[in-house]
């Protein structure tokens, strides 16, 4: 894999996904699938993520996270596509 195959999304997860450990089982889920970058909760409720990687992969956690772990509840998932930019690993934060 060269880094020109890489791409970027971005996404914004709403529901109960705050407290059901949504990001810790993401990291796990991102690192299973070879993917990089971060997620986080946001104030208003939703997590925020950017993961890197193949196309493919990130379509595995696109779809990953319209179901989430167990205790959660997705109600939609906004995802944007972004320009790679190198990040390493995969940070909760």
């Amino acid at each position: 894999m060269t880094a020109s195959d890489r791409a970027a999304l971005h996404l914004l997860i709403s529901g109960r996904v705050q407290g059901v450990w949504f990001r810790g089982s993401m990291q796990a889920e991102a690192r299973r699938l070879g993917l990089t970058g971060w997620a986080r909760n946001l104030a208003d409720g939703r997590v925020e993520a950017l993961v890197e990687g193949l196309p493919a992969e990130l379509v595995a956690i696109r779809d990953w996270t319209a179901q989430g772990p167990p205790g959660a509840r997705v109600d939609s998932v906004e995802a944007q596509d972004r320009p790679a930019s190198g990040l390493e690993g995969f940070e909760v934060r």
